[in-house]
């Protein structure tokens, strides 16, 4: 294996558009693409293998051992020779990959990955971008407050910046029924102006500091919103409608700009050229959550 590459572990179900997102990939193992250096932005990737080398082993003992002088905690990203790599896993130190209370602190040992390339053949990586094994990031779910699971974005993303809404901060949150954002949002203590047509959740619309707008998030107009912290937008509309919006955002002049945060929501094929558009809003950030589905999470500052 050269090692003049960087792998870039593909988001389930969308190697695709991280092999376009890439546009010249070296090699490819399973989920896992591999190009050359240096290692650069990708929104398709959920793990970056900073480090890729190949190693030959004798034996699951040897395996084991030359993982260890390596590094210590190891996630594995199992394609081929699935029972063997669950045995090396099980020799090495326990990672513990239980489900993790939100907003918690991330995890600060280094983790690596590996993955067997056959019998006696593993592609490793001693370091990784991700805190989390194969950039998965599992939380204790709410079973019981929130009407939909789209909260996990927020709840993920929060997790992962170390940033969110302060008590008594005014956040906007457009196209929020029936109110997952909303009630996330609300939980922090933020006060939320809840925008949609259609109604919220009875439970989260009666949560303190929540102001439910029934108009459309496009009828908002930005330059009433001058004392907004936050924008949040989990909208349903197609991604260029979506860019129009942010767009009218960013060109107030505003003291103090909110922080936007929004849910790229692609319909049918991934528009790749939308995608770059927000990408080169300067000082951005574009990213697949784990929690999301055939969609990017975009958000300014990044």
């Amino acid at each position: 294996m050269r090692d003049d590459l960087i792998g870039y572990l593909a988001a389930e179900g969308f190697e695709r558009e991280l092999e376009l997102e890439l546009g010249d990939v070296s090699l490819r193992h399973g989920r896992l693409l591999l190009a050359p250096k240096p290692a650069r932005s990708a929104a398709w990737a959920q793990n970056l293998w900073l480090e890729p080398r190949e190693m030959t082993f004798r034996s699951i003992g040897d395996a084991v051992r030359q993982l260890r002088i390596l590094g210590r905690n190891w996630s594995m990203y199992s394609v081929v020779e699935h029972r063997r790599s669950a045995l090396i896993r099980e020799a090495l130190p326990y990672v513990a990959a239980r489900p993790i209370a939100p907003y918690s602190q991330l995890p600060r040992a280094p983790l690596g990955s590996f993955s067997l390339l056959d019998r006696n053949r593993m592609l490793v990586s001693a370091r990784c971008s991700s805190p989390f094994p194969n950039g998965e990031a599992r939380f204790q779910e709410d079973h019981v407050g929130p009407p939909s699971r789209a909260y996990l974005k927020l709840w993920e993303l929060f997790t992962l910046t170390g940033r969110w809404p302060s008590p008594g901060e005014l956040v906007l949150d457009l196209g929020s029924s029936p109110g997952g954002w909303t009630w996330a949002l609300a939980r922090l203590g933020a006060r939320v102006i809840s925008v949609d047509k259609a109604p919220l959740d009875l439970r989260v619309a009666a949560m303190p500091g929540v102001e439910h707008r029934r108009v459309s998030a496009f009828a908002i107009s930005p330059q009433d919103m001058e004392d907004v912290s936050w924008v949040f937008s989990d909208l349903a509309c197609y991604p260029g409608r979506l860019l129009g919006l942010v767009e009218r955002w960013l060109a107030v002049p505003f003291a103090s700009p909110p922080r936007m945060v929004c849910t790229i929501k692609f319909q049918g094929e991934t528009d790749h050229g939308i995608a770059q558009r927000f990408a080169e809003i300067p000082g951005s950030r574009l990213l697949h959550l784990h929690h999301n589905r055939h969609e990017l999470t975009w958000l300014c500052p990044g």
